[in-house]
């Protein structure tokens, strides 16, 4: 008997530790999230402003709506998740490529502006299907906005394929 209580106090404690591992993980994803929410919704408003394609401009006006709303469902989220700061905004990374973004205009923009969002959206598909695995209020939220992440990378590979020929 006295043997099996330091063995189940051996097991609570990996397994609290392991609890408090899979909260950091999402924790982690979560403010990831809504940083790249943040990010897409201005590059979405910076791609109605310099682009001189429409199909660019309406891209831009999707990611908008569409992760407007999700940073609403993210916040919700890493709220009822117990992350107790959820950012503002994007991060400086996010804002540096921003600010790179917005020194173009035109053609150079709608390719650059492509490649840029091929590329965050299959990164961001890989990371929400990780997330997606836990079946608390994040992974539920990041279920949820796979199919929106998905169409987006479809679009944007269509607006690649388009534009990769301008210079």
């Amino acid at each position: 008997m006295h043997r099996l209580i330091p063995a189940l106090a051996i097991a609570a404690a990996v397994f609290s530790t392991s609890a408090l591992a899979q909260d950091k993980d999402s924790e982690k994803f979560i403010t990831t999230a809504i940083e790249g929410n943040y990010a897409e919704v201005e590059m979405g408003q910076l791609a109605q402003k310099n682009s001189q394609s429409q199909d660019v401009k309406t891209f831009g006006q999707m990611l908008v709506t569409d992760h407007g709303a999700a940073n609403e469902k993210a916040k919700q989220a890493a709220t009822s998740g117990g992350v107790k700061s959820p950012p503002s905004g994007p991060n400086s990374k996010q804002k540096s490529d921003h600010d790179s973004m917005a020194k173009l205009q035109g053609a150079s923009f709608d390719k650059m502006f492509a490649e840029h969002m091929v590329a965050d959206h299959k990164k961001d598909i890989t990371e929400y299907e990780q997330a997606a695995k836990k079946k608390d209020d994040i992974g539920k939220y990041a279920e949820s906005t796979l199919p929106t992440l998905r169409k987006h990378l479809e679009e944007a590979e269509k607006l690649q394929k388009s534009h990769s020929a301008q210079r």
